[in-house]
Parts: structure tokens; C-alpha cells; sequence
């Protein structure tokens, strides 16, 4: 059986519960040593207010991988590493330990129901772009950065990046 060509993957992460930045941290590490994960690199980590929802503010950042994961076998493994990290979901954007999403797998765009590629909501959320473009540049433009300007964002100070992984 021939093994899958890697497929480059971003993946949101966020957290607003507990110590964040340390679950993020831990959750990119975990995702680094998953077989069919390969070549993990990460964004700065961001502080943002919550969006469409109550609670503390999040430490969000963007990932991306190397996978030969199916893109449903890497949102099960997300969703895995979810409730490792004690994700409950009692209610719509309730305030999680640690959320991952797919934003982009590869150039596919898939619409099932559980999965949307392009993630529908990442050129609406500041949270989402400010750390895509620094990671990858060329996959978000001025105009959509421009469109998301009124959303505040900060950069964390490099320390909060203890996580082991190269800089982005």
C-alpha cells in the first residue's frame, strides 16, 4: 500500500479557559507528535476578546502542518486532542480549554457535515487572519487584514512561546 503524499494544513487554535497559552503550547506539542503529523510551525500567540460570546479573553494562534491524515481523519484527531484538553461544549461559542479548527487543507474545499474547507468564518475573524499572515503571508491579502482592522488583537511577548517549536 503506497503511503499519501503530505498535504500542507493551517490549523486555528484558541483557548480562553485555564492557562491558555500553556494549553496551546501543550496542544501544538501533542499535535507535533501524532503519526501522520509532520513539520508543525506556529504563529506568535494573540490575545483577542471574544467574538459572538461572554467570557475571558483568548490566546489564539495559527498552525500549520505536513499530514498525510484524510482531512477527516485530522479533524477527529483535533477533535481528540479537544477532549484531552477537557472541551465541553454545552452551548453555541461557549468558552472552551481548547478549540482547533481546520482553516485549510491543502487547495480542497470540502462541504460535508462536519467539515467545511476553507473554514466559512476564518476572513471574518482578526483572530484567524493576523496570525495566518504572519505565519504564511501570501495566503491573506491587505484588503481581508483591512477588513478586520476594527477587531482588537495583541501579540504576546515572546515568553508565552515556550512551546519548543521554531519560530514562525
Amino acid at each position: 500500500m503506497a503511503s499519501r503524499q503530505p498535504v500542507r494544513a493551517y490549523i486555528a487554535l484558541g483557548a480562553n479557559l485555564g492557562d491558555a497559552a500553556d494549553t496551546l503550547s501543550e496542544a501544538l506539542h501533542a499535535l507535533a507528535a501524532c503519526a501522520g503529523v509532520d513539520r508543525v510551525r506556529a504563529s506568535s500567540f494573540y490575545r483577542t476578546a471574544p467574538v459572538d460570546c461572554v467570557g475571558p479573553d483568548y490566546v489564539n494562534a495559527v498552525a500549520h502542518i505536513d499530514t498525510t491524515l484524510d482531512a477527516m481523519a485530522l479533524l477527529a484527531l483535533l477533535q481528540a486532542l479537544e477532549q484531552a484538553a477537557g472541551r465541553q461544549r454545552p452551548y453555541r461559542n461557549a468558552p472552551r480549554t481548547l478549540d482547533l479548527d481546520v482553516l485549510l487543507y491543502g487547495s480542497a474545499c470540502i462541504v460535508s457535515p462536519h467539515l467545511t474547507v476553507p473554514h466559512p468564518r476564518m476572513a471574518q475573524r482578526a483572530f484567524v487572519l493576523v496570525p495566518l499572515a504572519e505565519l504564511s503571508p501570501g495566503l491573506v491579502r491587505p484588503e481581508q487584514l483591512l477588513a478586520v482592522a476594527d477587531q482588537p488583537i495583541e501579540r504576546l511577548p515572546l515568553p508565552h512561546r515556550s512551546d519548543g517549536l521554531p519560530p514562525p
